[in-house]
């Protein structure tokens, strides 16, 4: 079959190859992939920026598909269904926290940008029916990250105003539209117009452009602060963040795209009882609530753009531009 696969000796960072899959095990399925959505952590592994990378691993934690062959020791009750696929695993006993075990697929195991992927029979969730492939693959990874975010730690409900930062990519367009779903009152934050007219198209009640250096007084001007704000950035803008936050207000983050921020201020943490709390994808009960939200809710994913599997290099151009609003899907 063929497989996008990590290739740090090409220029481009990835090849598309025949592959080889392995005998199916006893409790595994294999899933004839319809469409990939592709996430930073496939990048940085393009990039060799990512933790334990190895050449040959075919990329991609995300997909949808539909199930063809089933090991011996799953229920037959699989074959012909249409599925997407968990990329969590060995997440562990704990709600709280991940086991020391948990893998994201796409690396180090083989992922789902190719032709065919084998994964635990676990790993299976009907794809809901509103949902295309196309708007099903992007689901996992970036959905199951924003739904932690909103609903565990984040403890969104109507009414609460919440900023989601950077809109535009996968996590954040997630975060805002379970939010507006919830009936939060919800803004966000971009440096691209275009990003912040299409969040205001989706439901949201404001949005702010950080490269304007007023943002965060405009933002208090018409929220008078806001109880929770998701963020992915980190770094320098974390102090403009926290400056948003209302007291007693909570800054979850998923991501630190911008490196460790350079300074914190305690003083404003403590006097104002604020919580700054960590987060990462979830457990396999988070994403089942995740996929029922989204079915029960009518949610579809804004999905960015398109591509053929043969013009893989070009949908990872795309994403290391970082100008996409929504998920990049790679149609196989």
């Amino acid at each position: 079959m063929l497989g996008l696969v990590l290739d740090q000796d090409n220029p481009s960072g990835i090849t598309v190859k025949e592959v080889e899959l392995s005998s199916l095990k006893p409790n595994e399925v294999k899933v004839k992939v319809k469409a990939a959505a592709l996430n930073h952590r496939d990048e940085w592994c393009r990039q060799g920026k990512y933790p334990n990378i190895k050449n040959g691993v075919i990329l991609g934690s995300d997909g949808a598909g539909v199930v063809e062959e089933v090991g011996d020791k799953v229920d037959k009750k699989w074959l012909g269904e249409e599925v997407i696929i968990n990329a969590a695993n060995f997440w562990g006993d704990k709600q709280e926290v991940q086991s020391g075990d948990f893998q994201i697929l796409g690396m180090p195991g083989n992922g789902t940008l190719a032709e065919y992927v084998q994964v635990d029979a676990s790993r299976l969730c009907k794809k809901p029916a509103h949902l295309s492939f196309e708007a099903a693959a992007v689901l996992p990874l970036a959905g199951l990250t924003a739904y932690r975010a909103a609903f565990y730690h984040g403890k969104v409900k109507q009414g609460m105003k919440m900023l989601v930062t950077g809109f535009g990519g996968g996590v954040a367009q997630f975060a805002a539209q379970y939010g507006i779903a919830a009936g939060a009152e919800v803004y966000v934050n971009s440096g691209h117009e275009e990003k912040l007219k299409k969040a205001k198209e989706l439901g949201v009640s404001g949005g702010f452009n950080y490269n304007d250096e007023n943002w965060v007084q405009h933002a208090l001007d018409q929220t008078g602060g806001v109880e929770l704000i998701i963020d992915s950035a980190m770094g320098a803008t974390f102090a403009d963040s926290i400056k948003a936050l209302r007291p007693g207000g909570k800054l979850v983050f998923y991501g630190a795209t911008l490196g460790n921020p350079p300074m914190l201020d305690a003083r404003r943490v403590f006097w104002n009882q604020l919580t700054i709390q960590g987060t990462t994808m979830g457990s396999d009960k988070d994403f089942d609530e995740m996929v029922e939200y989204v079915t029960e809710q009518g949610i579809t994913p804004l999905v960015d753009s398109v591509f053929d599997f043969s013009n893989a290099v070009e949908a990872f151009e795309r994403m290391a531009a970082g100008e996409q609003t929504g998920k990049i899907v790679v149609k196989i």
